[in-house]
C-alpha cells in the first residue's frame, strides 16, 4: 500500500504502528515515517528536488516555456534506516547495508 508523504500525521503514525506491530520490515518514501519509528526510508533527496523545481521555475519566470523544459528525475537519493525498529521486529540490517546508509537511527 502507497501511503502519501502528505497524509496526517495520525494517519502516518497509525503506519508505522501497524507495522510494528505486526513486525513487517516497511520501507517508505519520505523521511518523516522513520522519524515516527518506520524501519527504512528511500527515496529521492526532497531538498535536491525542491531546488530543481525552483530552478525550473526561475526559467519559467524568466520566459521559457515549460514545454521547452527537459524532463528530469531526482539526482539525489537518501536511505535512512531505523535500527531501535530493525531490532523491535527481529531483523538484523547487514553491516553492508548500514555502510551505505545516509543516516542510522540507532
Amino acid at each position: 500500500m502507497r501511503i502519501p508523504p502528505n497524509a496526517p500525521a495520525a494517519r502516518r503514525m497509525q503506519f508505522v504502528e501497524l507495522a510494528a506491530k505486526n513486525r513487517l520490515p516497511a520501507i517508505y518514501e519520505a523521511r518523516t515515517f522513520v522519524d515516527l519509528g518506520g524501519l527504512i526510508m528511500y527515496g529521492a533527496d526532497r531538498a535536491v528536488a525542491f531546488q530543481q523545481v525552483a530552478t525550473y521555475l526561475d526559467k519559467i519566470l524568466k520566459g521559457t516555456k515549460p514545454a521547452d523544459l527537459p524532463v528530469e528525475a531526482p539526482t539525489k537519493f537518501e536511505l535512512i534506516i531505523n535500527l531501535k525498529t530493525a531490532k523491535q521486529i527481529g531483523l538484523k540490517i547487514p553491516q553492508s547495508v548500514l555502510y551505505r546508509a545516509d543516516k542510522v537511527i540507532r
